[in-house]
């Protein structure tokens, strides 16, 4: 296993950094790797952002150093969500499938977790993401089809999309985790623009189903200081509250954003006027 730590950044001292320090510091690459659990504990309200792609074998997820506890998920809740090809999840014993784009949460204390794939052909890739939990809730499978859809924009402004909640109070109940999954419309590129800021919530990025020669901009900073990094296939970017979290892409994309914080409430934003953008 993997593991690295993120420390918090400031906006001012964020401002300043040139192109391989941003990238240092916000964007995660390697998620992926054949056989490997990757980690990253972010000090951005505590997220830990991951992957676990099984091939020959299943992986288990084991303790960390950051985390302070005998096993990860002591204090932590739990979300995967699957990437890739079918895969099954084993928590505390009980096994759940997972097809392409399904997620599964695990609640604090659920017990040892491990990850498989059903063919080592087509691997699956599951995106890992944690949060401190302070109340056990119960282990949960949202199928992509159970999620509550919101079809958002329009051909016009590029930004045909359907937005799908897995994570989120309409649907479960959790103590940190937001998380949902945006599908772009072909002939869409941008995401969440008109943009924001929530200052009471951290936010991850993952892009994926993008192909391989295509790239997204993503935009970051504080909106009268945007900065912006160009992301691949399959990589992930870590939002401080303070920043605006956009992105334009050289085709249409998907990613998944996560959430954690002061709330749960999907609608708390600030919302920056295109004017006040620099």
């Amino acid at each position: 296993m993997r593991t690295e730590t993120r420390q918090a950044i400031d906006p001012a001292t964020a401002a300043s950094f040139g192109t391989e320090r941003l990238r240092r510091e916000f964007l995660i690459e390697g998620l992926f790797a054949p056989d490997r659990i990757s980690l990253t504990y972010s000090h951005l309200d505590r997220l830990v952002v991951g992957g676990a792609t099984p091939v020959k074998g299943a992986l288990k997820l084991e303790p960390i150093k950051a985390t302070g506890t005998p096993s990860f998920l002591d204090r932590r809740e739990l979300v995967a969500v699957n990437v890739g090809g079918a895969g099954v999840i084993s928590v505390g014993g009980k096994d759940y499938r997972l097809d392409h784009r399904d997620m599964l949460y695990v609640g604090k204390g659920a017990g040892e977790v491990s990850f498989a794939s059903d063919d080592a052909a087509t691997p699956a890739k599951f995106y890992l993401l944690s949060a401190p939990a302070h109340h056990a809730y119960e282990t949960r499978l949202v199928k992509i089809g159970d999620a509550r859809r919101i079809d958002l924009g329009a051909q016009a402004t590029s930004n045909e999309r359907s937005i799908y909640q897995f994570i989120h109070p309409a649907v479960m109940e959790t103590c940190q985790l937001v998380v949902g999954m945006t599908v772009l419309a072909p002939g869409s590129v941008w995401n969440t623009m008109p943009c924001h800021v929530h200052d009471r919530r951290s936010e991850a990025y993952l892009y994926f189903a993008l192909p391989q020669d295509a790239r997204v901009f993503h935009f970051m900073g504080e909106p009268s200081e945007t900065r912006h990094l160009v992301v691949k296939n399959e990589e992930a970017i870590l939002s401080p509250g303070w920043s605006i979290h956009s992105g334009a892409g050289t085709s249409n994309y998907s990613f998944i954003w996560a959430m954690a914080g002061d709330n749960v409430d999907y609608t708390d934003v600030d919302p920056v006027a295109m004017g006040d953008l620099r």
